[in-house]
């Protein structure tokens, strides 16, 4: 059985509730409607689970997505509401691996984002932040724990009413729509309603 030695729960709120996108950054590969070919993680297996959850907070979109145009999803868990998520079951490597792509970095073997996941002193309370360094997504939030396993997600490191909001593109949007009906079995009113109300979220300053 794993252990919190090698793997943890990583956590999606965007694009990577879809299967097929998140085997782009395991894999490799490019998602459909996006425009950048990834190169994936240096190992490749399949999660070892795979389940549905909800999460604290809300999330926003911002910057400018070099994959997608538009808006990025980032996760703020301080902000009032919920947010429906997927949890994968990987490695502590595969984590390290899937964050490097999505800060548009290469996966290596001494990031900053390895070397906090594996120092077990970190993150040992849910609401627990860390930001290793100053890529796009370089924000670790510890978001709960399934069976005796961390749950972790990556997010920017400004919240909600630290940003100016941009619009994501329909491509985008797509995708994690596909992602929700997959994870949550949402349909596509419901799905276009949430992310609606995601893109339309006034930042409090």
């Amino acid at each position: 059985m794993p252990d919190d030695t090698t793997h943890l729960w990583y956590v999606s709120y965007g694009s990577n509730l879809c299967a097929d996108r998140l085997g782009c950054y395991l894999q490799g590969g490019r998602p459909e409607g996006g425009l950048r070919t990834y190169p994936g993680a240096r190992d490749t297996t399949e999660p070892l689970d795979a389940r549905a959850t909800i999460l604290p907070g809300r999330i926003f979109f911002a910057g400018e997505s070099r994959t997608w145009r538009g808006g990025m999803a980032f996760y703020d868990h301080e902000a009032p509401g919920s947010t429906p998520a997927g949890a994968y079951l990987i490695t502590i490597e595969q984590f390290a691996d899937l964050a490097a792509q999505e800060s548009d970095r290469e996966p290596t073997p001494d990031s900053a984002i390895e070397a906090a996941l594996r120092d077990r002193t970190i993150l040992q309370a849910d609401g627990d932040t860390l930001v290793v360094d100053d890529g796009l997504y370089s924000r670790l939030v510890r978001v709960g724990t399934i069976d005796r396993l961390p749950v972790l997600t990556v997010t920017s490191i400004p919240g909600i009413g630290d940003v100016d909001h941009t619009r994501p593109s329909e491509p985008y949007l797509a995708m994690i729509g596909r992602g929700l009906r997959e994870t949550h079995g949402w349909d596509d009113d419901t799905s276009q309603r949430y992310l609606r109300a995601c893109i339309e979220v006034t930042p409090a300053r």
